[in-house]
């Protein structure tokens, strides 16, 4: 009998013990499904009144809402010794992964990255972790020029409506853009959204004034209603508040607006709004963490891995904007549509066969590496860098301040 009941006991056992080995219920759903439990920290500039800060806060919570684990959100984090402070925080508190948002934060992630060598530290829109070679700092961005690129064309059509209207005239065709400084990634998406404005509007001009901050909304709007009354006849922007939509409302000029639809609050002039989904990224990076495996040192993601993406279009957008962006999408994801061909723009009456870009950051600023390739500008490409680095002055856009 004793040998029975022992035979009973060990099958009992035996049985628990596969059940809690497979790995299928539910007492995984804490990060360590696929591995080690991981804790997120995330670290953004500002808060959620900030377009460009709320759409990293709602794919952090996304991401790990969909993994099932702990993260903790720090804001209003200033791009200077506030970050490292709040990076070393996070990791004391149990962060494994810590992933900061604004291109200032980065010499501080770097400096908490070499004190916590266990955290794997990530950064959105940084240049430096190709060249300093620390294990567990990454960069990350997305190829958003393409996404500014199908916004422009969605911006060309309604000049075109416009001028077919009678409205303005083809030589009234003028984009007014804000941004925030005179950096490559400004730079890049500012002439990525003309070129997709050109490419179906060949008269279109854009005038482009600078704030000298992320996020001011005073600025964006002082900058809009500048732009208004100098003859432009359509707004955007690289700049996170909503200064300049509700100044293209109460004015009522057609905006494209940045991180998110602003339909709600400008009903009569929203077009569309191209963003960075960073939930992908959020999920890859963090998988890293969970299984052990390295995390790319740039990471670039595209249109087709969902990193890229536009909104609904708005009620005045022009008849055939969503046919154009589609045709132009796919054109994109084949390859045989490149935004920054050369052949589509001059810098002083030419078109560029060789252009040797700053991609390796350095105090000198010098240019290192040749990035026209088959015939376009190749943006975020080859493994460079993930951040832009397309930081040249094109024909048929005036910059009216660069002390930013």
């Amino acid at each position: 009998m004793k040998k029975i009941l022992g035979l009973v006991l060990s099958m009992i056992m035996l049985v628990s013990l596969c059940a809690c080995g497979s790995g299928n219920g539910s007492d995984e759903n804490n990060g360590s499904a696929e591995g080690k439990t991981v804790k997120a920290g995330f670290i953004c500039l500002h808060d959620e009144n900030s377009t460009y800060d709320l759409n990293f806060i709602n794919a952090a919570k996304e991401a790990c809402d969909e993994m099932g684990i702990e993260y903790v959100i720090k804001t209003n984090i200033p791009e200077g010794q506030e970050c490292y402070e709040a990076a070393c925080e996070l990791a004391d508190a149990g962060c494994d992964y810590i992933f900061a948002d604004s291109f200032g934060h980065e010499d501080y992630m770097i400096e908490a990255a070499k004190e916590y060598t266990d955290v794997q530290f990530c950064h959105a829109t940084g240049t430096k972790a190709h060249t300093e070679g620390i294990e567990n700092f990454h960069n990350a961005f997305a190829a958003i020029y393409e996404g500014r690129y199908l916004a422009g064309v969605a911006a060309g059509l309604k000049l075109n409506e416009m001028m077919s209207a009678g409205t303005i005239t083809s030589d009234q065709a003028k984009i007014g853009y804000i941004g925030a400084y005179t950096y490559a990634e400004v730079i890049s998406g500012y002439t990525s959204f003309f070129l997709g404005a050109r490419s179906v509007c060949p008269t279109a001009t854009m005038e482009v004034t600078f704030t000298g901050s992320w996020y001011d909304e005073t600025a964006e709007k002082e900058g809009a209603n500048k732009l208004i009354s100098d003859g432009c006849v359509l707004i955007s922007q690289h700049a996170d508040s909503m200064g300049a939509p509700t100044a293209c409302e109460t004015a009522g000029v057609p905006n494209v607006s940045y991180n998110g639809s602003t339909v709600e609050a400008c009903p009569n002039t929203f077009l569309v709004s191209s963003r960075i989904n960073w939930v992908p990224y959020f999920k890859y990076s963090i998988g890293c963490v969970q299984k052990g495996e390295a995390i790319a040192t740039d990471w670039v993601g595209t249109i087709e891995t969902g990193s890229v993406e536009l909104s609904d279009l708005g009620t005045a957008c022009a008849p055939g904007t969503r046919e154009a962006i589609d045709a132009a999408k796919a054109k994109i994801n084949s390859g045989d549509l490149h935004v920054f061909d050369v052949s589509s723009f001059t810098v002083e009456g030419e078109n560029l066969t060789t252009y040797m870009a700053d991609v390796d950051t350095d105090e000198a600023y010098e240019a290192d590496h040749e990035v026209i390739k088959d015939g376009y500008f190749n943006e975020s490409g080859d493994g460079l860098r993930s951040a832009p680095y397309f930081d040249i002055q094109i024909d048929g856009i005036s910059l009216l301040d660069v002390a930013y």
